[in-house]
């Protein structure tokens, strides 16, 4: 957090008035910002066909962004400025934009779009709301869904500065606690296979053979044999496009709610030369059983396929989220990311998956799955990055993919045919579980991810088969032919485990999206791996005290052990007979800047099992948006209480239930005897606080 003593002619945003234009507030994080010095981007007020785009004389047209309504064009780096004032002065242009970089992010460019997010403190009214908007020449549009108080503005043509300052104006006012401008960052799906053919699917099931251990697959057989998977459970494959004309996406009822965000319409099929890493996806998770072809983990099932936009801005993500809420979705799979070395999510997007998981299924929740990523790097953490050419990263770098982290996401790393760690596969604290998929020919590092096709290589041979899956029809796609063996990456290993999710529904449909969760991660097969990351030497498959591993998660899936557990679950009928109570009134200080934040604990003795959950807590701190809250369970499982949305308030008594915070639902049915802690850590230096007290109410 900025020194609010230590500004210049910025108000009181926390951010120097020098560096109101590159600071990028973002899920209470500050980002730094770096002009492009090659391109800019306008808003132009009429239509125009494209190929008249190419005519203006003040650049080369390079692209659309549709869902924000801009071109970019590009220009000699020392001619920027004055090609853009020649934009903002013809009559065609309603705005023009800088197009920004993520400082240490290469490749990843930021496009502004004329909406800013803003989150006001309790009791500020309408009023107030309108003469804050008006002063900085906003247009409120809509409430965000999910947040108090919180609600999208239009930057009008009158405003006389771009989205990002004014944010950063907003951030100093006392009425507002957070404020975001919209931003579009590419989409990037996590893999192109490159990997040999190889006929069979042996991910499903096997017996062993050359590159196959045991173990390996993920037992689909047996678990077959209480379901193939039902209609009425719906998985959602958010992807680059799907070529539905596929014999094994065929049959009645297969297809539900396609949706195609790119063009707006409802056929999200591939463009022309589009490889479709959809179309390899949707495969994996719920290819039809019909005699030919493959089989998909899940072939009963249904797909509902949503093409996206191609990036990543607030309403591109929550339009995917309420596409899939609205229309029936109970697993969403996603194999993509941001294309960025460190991305949090905004407000919005947090919020809009944060809806998914805990309004999707009539309530029960959409079991929501993200690729951690092909980077072989932290999904959230610090690297020595060295070796690579021209130093593009160098010395201690921070990575963080925002989709993997969030609290109600499952991420996905990927084991190889060996059950090794496939050696791209990114790992860290948040991995839930892994799946089969492919490994990394040496020196092929990942070239489709931009700022990865210079990465430093491993230079030893790598084992492990690909994924047999369906790929486009005919010459199209990843190989001649209606099929590809040479899919892989996280992005094969997260439709695998979207379809043992569907599997586990099909047995259960009243189970809630924690419980899904719990039972993948209960049932899973605890692989091993004690040889070194042959890239960066780390020794991380094996599990700790708590039964995770940071290449593995929880292990790998078993579909047999999970389904075979959703069936023997049954809805409890019992109801709570008395309240156990505990507190702590010790204070705490809660250390500054510091990961490992601090521990308060309460002792329960009763050993019933929970039916309800309560916990009050009591916190002043200088600037509660530094700090995140945590409770966890005497069988170790943590739930994020709080995040990092609270901006500048100062105190903090607030009560968290399972009805106003749905991620307590998965401390239901356990024990409640044993340890309780309240962790409290504070990500960002300067500012400091106390834990006064905290509750805990138990039903039991």
């Amino acid at each position: 957090m900025n020194d609010p003593n230590n500004l210049t002619n910025s108000g009181n945003t926390g951010v120097p008035a020098s560096n109101l234009g590159i600071v990028l507030q973002r899920g209470g994080e500050e980002l730094i910002l770096e002009k492009v010095l090659d391109r800019f981007s306008v808003r132009l007020s009429t239509d125009i066909p494209r190929e008249q785009l190419s005519q203006f004389s003040w650049g080369t047209w390079h692209q659309s962004i549709p869902q924000a309504r801009l071109e970019v064009f590009t220009v000699v780096p020392n001619q920027l400025d004055t090609a853009m004032s020649q934009a903002r002065a013809d009559q065609n242009v309603a705005f023009a934009s800088h197009i920004y970089k993520l400082k240490d992010n290469p490749g990843t460019f930021v496009y502004l779009n004329d909406q800013i997010t803003i989150q006001f403190a309790n009791g500020v009214d309408a009023a107030k709301i309108n003469a804050l908007a008006t002063s900085f020449n906003l247009v409120q549009d809509k409430p965000v869904l999910g947040l108090p108080n919180t609600f999208v503005f239009l930057v009008s043509k009158q405003a006389q500065e771009n989205p990002i300052k004014i944010a950063n104006q907003l951030q100093g006012i006392k009425e507002v606690l957070a404020a975001e401008p919209n931003i579009l960052v590419r989409q990037e799906t996590h893999y192109k296979p490159r990997d040999p053919l190889y006929p069979k699917q042996w991910y499903l099931n096997h017996n062993g053979s050359n590159q196959l251990a045991a173990g390996s697959h993920i037992s689909v057989e047996s678990a077959w044999d209480i379901t193939r998977g039902v209609r009425s459970v719906v998985v959602a494959v958010v992807d680059d496009s799907f070529d539905l004309n596929h014999p094994d996406f065929q049959g009645n009822g297969k297809i539900v709610a396609p949706r195609d965000l790119k063009e707006n319409d409802f056929l999200p099929l591939p463009d022309v030369e589009e490889t479709s890493h959809g179309t390899a996806c949707a495969g994996l998770a719920v290819a039809e059983e019909n005699g030919k072809g493959i089989v998909g983990v899940a072939p009963g099932c249904a797909l509902m396929p949503i093409r996206t936009t191609g990036f990543l801005d607030d309403e591109s993500i929550e339009d995917i989220f309420n596409w899939a809420i609205e229309k029936g979705a109970s697993v969403i799979s996603c194999s993509w990311g941001a294309s960025a070395v460190y991305f949090p999510l905004s407000l919005r997007q947090s919020a809009a998956i944060t809806r998914a998981a805990t309004k999707g299924r009539n309530g029960k929740g959409c079991v929501i799955l993200f690729a951690a990523g092909n980077a072989n790097r932290p999904i959230s953490g610090t690297v020595f990055e060295r070796n690579w050419p021209k130093n593009l990263l160098s010395g201690d770098t921070d990575w963080l993919s925002g989709f993997a982290v969030h609290a109600d996401v499952l991420a996905i790393s990927a084991a190889n045919s060996l059950a090794k760690k496939s050696a791209y596969s990114n790992w860290g604290e948040n991995i839930a579980v892994c799946a089969p998929s492919n490994n990394a020919p040496p020196g092929m590092w990942f070239q489709d991810q931009g700022f990865m096709e210079t990465q430093p290589a491993i230079a030893t041979t790598l084992s492990g088969l690909g994924m047999l899956t369906t790929d486009q029809l005919g010459a199209a796609g990843y190989d001649a032919g209606d099929f590809t063996s040479n899919f892989g990456g996280t992005s094969a290993a997260t439709p695998v485990v979207a379809g043992v999710a569907a599997l586990i529904l099909s047995a259960n449909p009243d189970l809630t999206a924690k419980q899904v969760r719990r039972i993948l991660q209960e049932t899973a097969d605890k692989i091993v791996d004690t040889n070194p990351d042959p890239q960066l030497g780390f020794k991380e498959g094996t599990y700790d005290s708590n039964g995770h591993s940071q290449w593995f998660g929880y292990g790998k899936v078993n579909a047999a052990k999970a389904v075979q557990a959703a069936q023997q679950m049954r809805a409890g009928t019992s109801t709570a007979t008395k309240q156990v109570k505990g507190r702590n009134d010790s204070k705490l200080g809660i250390p500054d800047n510091n990961k490992q934040g601090i521990k308060s604990a309460i002792a329960i003795s009763e050993a019933s099992l929970i039916q309800d959950i309560q916990i009050s807590v009591n916190i002043t701190h200088d600037f509660l948006g530094d700090v995140e809250i945590y409770v966890i369970a005497p069988n170790n499982q943590p739930v994020l209480l709080q995040n990092r949305t609270l901006g500048r308030r100062t105190n903090l008594q607030a009560t968290y239930t399972v009805r106003s915070h749905p991620a307590l639902k998965q401390l239901l049915s356990i024990s409640a005897k044993g340890n309780w802690q309240l962790q409290i850590i504070d990500y960002v230096p300067q500012d400091i606080g106390q834990l006064n007290s905290w509750e805990l109410i138990l039903s039991v």
